[in-house]
C-alpha cells in the first residue's frame, strides 16, 4: 500500500503526532470513519465542525496520491478529481 505525504495537502497539519484539518482540532481520520459508517457530507461536516471545502481537498489528496505513476490515458483526460456535492461523491475525470 502506498504511504501518503501529507505535508503535500493543504487541508491537513501534523499536531501532537496526529494529522487533524488546518486550523481545527479534527482528526482527519473521522472523515473516513464517518464515511465508513455510512454518514453523508452534510452530516460529517456538521458533526465535525469542518468544511465541505475541507473534505474535497483531503479526498481530492487521497485520489491523485493512490493513482497510479505512468498509468495512460486518453488525450485530453486528466487525474480524476474527487468532490463532494451535498451527499454524492463525483470521481470523474477531469477534461481539458
Amino acid at each position: 500500500m502506498a504511504t501518503l505525504d501529507w505535508s503535500q495537502c493543504p487541508a491537513v497539519e501534523g499536531v501532537s503526532g496526529g494529522l487533524v484539518f488546518r486550523g481545527t482540532r479534527t482528526p482527519v481520520s473521522a472523515v473516513f470513519e464517518q464515511f465508513k459508517a455510512g454518514a453523508g457530507i452534510n452530516q460529517i461536516t456538521n458533526e465535525l465542525g469542518i468544511t465541505e471545502q475541507q473534505v474535497n481537498v483531503v479526498l481530492d489528496f487521497v485520489s491523485r496520491s493512490l493513482e497510479a505513476p505512468n498509468t495512460a490515458r486518453p488525450s485530453g483526460e486528466h487525474a480524476s478529481s474527487t468532490k463532494v456535492h451535498g451527499d454524492k461523491i463525483d470521481t470523474s475525470p477531469n477534461r481539458t
